[in-house]
């Protein structure tokens, strides 16, 4: 398995179980990224990693329907990108990236496997669950944050920080860092 294979993995196992411990009614709650519910945020995931790929040469067949059940359309997804990672030739593929030449797989770690990890903790939160991240999920998410730099808080990425309380936590300290009020 290649390393981008590995840490989409990891990023997944945690992500699919709170995607299936959403109730029905919990899909059309609203998240912590303004104007997208539950169910929205499992369709940016799937769009953007289908557009990112599908752009670099890989075949992820049909998009699955996430109206009909988000949960569903996310471990079809993720089965496809699985099979696809772990396919030496799609990770190493080189390309011109927004911060200079980089490869498929680096980018996809730096910044989807990153989205995932985020956008599993706004979900959590639409539905009132722990996203249960981990210090090394908080390493991402702080790495992530600084190698974007003044990127971060382009339009449609991170709102900018809100005030944190003195005191607060890491998990709180690091999501408000992505414009994320804990």
């Amino acid at each position: 398995m290649t390393r981008t294979a590995t840490q989409f993995a990891a990023a997944d196992r945690p992500l699919t179980e709170i995607l299936d411990a959403v109730p029905r009614a919990g899909w059309s709650r609203p998240s912590p990224c303004e104007v997208w519910s539950a169910a929205d945020v499992v369709g940016h995931l799937i769009s953007t990693q289908r557009d990112f790929l599908t752009t670099h040469g890989v075949d992820l067949g049909e998009a699955p329907d996430v109206a009909a059940d988000p949960a569903a359309a996310w471990r079809e997804h993720a089965r496809r990108v699985a099979a696809a990672l772990a396919d030496d030739a799609a990770p190493a593929r080189q390309f011109d990236g927004f911060f200079g030449p980089t490869t498929v797989g680096a980018a996809f770690e730096q910044f989807y496997v990153w989205d995932m990890v985020v956008h599993r903790w706004d979900v959590a939160r639409a539905v009132g669950a722990d996203a249960g991240l981990t210090a090394d999920e908080l390493d991402r998410i702080e790495a992530g944050a600084d190698s974007f730099g003044e990127a971060l808080y382009m339009d449609g990425i991170c709102r900018p920080a809100p005030d944190v309380p003195e005191g607060a936590g890491r998990e709180v300290r690091a999501l408000a860092r992505l414009g994320r009020a804990g």
